[in-house]
């Protein structure tokens, strides 16, 4: 029987993001604050709707709002990995790397009494040491890698260097629950100017939403069985006029059949079916 995915997920950054790239004046200390504003408007939506999601949630995030990170908890949503200080792992040290992500480990289990099954990296990069650490501390799966779109699989680091071939790594047991730039809200709404970057976004949600349902009309169209995931942040999709789009493809993903799960379900079922 045809079965279709959707996944639900919220990096819920707060200013996590702005202070790792050392933006800490009052305006992007406020920008991620107003994260806790659009976490409460996700939540009414999830439970009038009755869907399940995944909130990866940075160590400074629990810290820093745990009122917000409790209510996730109460409402029965997974809480998954996003590091602790939301620095990419590429610019860490082994030790730095791993220290982080113990930390991040730490605060989740005294927020859910759980250690989380799932990672996601900040600014979805890995180093060559992260996949060794994920498997270290016991992670089921990590999303943060784009080799495919519908099948998750298993994660593997390869490398490359220039005039050579693609060397493929070895297949690791880690699940890899596969994402895009392009189902991300970040890079389409969220305008960023610094005296070295220009991020333009401000882009309709409404033209968004309607890719974004292209996309799981044509893994509906083309698979017997996938899982598709849309990445969002609550200081972007939180916005009211992009909370009435989102709405909106939300209500259209139900009626065209969706099934939502938690990543971590998603990943367990992906084990199963695909016999990792």
């Amino acid at each position: 029987m045809p079965r279709h995915i959707v996944c639900l997920t919220f990096d819920f950054d707060t200013a996590s993001g702005f202070v790792a790239r050392d933006l800490t004046t009052p305006m992007p200390l406020s920008r991620g604050e107003f994260g806790r504003v659009g976490a409460r408007r996700l939540l009414d939506l999830l439970a009038n709707r009755n869907i399940p999601s995944t909130w990866f949630t940075p160590g400074f995030t629990i810290e820093s709002f745990p009122a917000e990170c409790e209510a996730i908890v109460e409402k029965g949503h997974e809480i998954a990995h996003h590091s602790w200080a939301h620095v990419s792992p590429d610019l860490q040290s082994l030790e730095e790397e791993e220290a982080d992500m113990v930390r991040a480990i730490d605060s989740i289990v005294k927020l859910t009494g759980n250690r989380p099954a799932g990672y996601r990296s900040p600014a979805w990069d890995l180093s060559n040491n992260t996949l060794s650490l994920l498997i270290k501390h016991g992670f089921d799966y990590d999303s943060s890698l784009m080799g495919e779109d519908y099948r998750p699989y298993r994660a593997r680091l390869n490398t490359a260097r220039l005039g050579a071939p693609l060397s493929f790594g070895v297949e690791t047991d880690l699940i890899e629950m596969p994402i895009s730039w392009t189902l991300d809200d970040h890079p389409h709404f969220e305008f960023l100017r610094t005296q070295e970057f220009l991020m333009p976004g401000l882009q309709s949600p409404r033209v968004v939403m309607d890719n974004w349902f292209d996309e799981f009309t044509y893994m509906q169209r083309n698979t017997e069985w996938g899982v598709l995931t849309y990445t969002l942040h609550p200081y972007v999709i939180g916005r009211g006029y992009r909370m009435l789009a989102f709405e909106g493809l939300v209500d259209r993903l139900i009626a065209a059949g969706a099934e939502f799960s938690t990543m971590g379900l998603a990943a367990r079922e992906s084990r199963i079916r695909l016999r990792f």
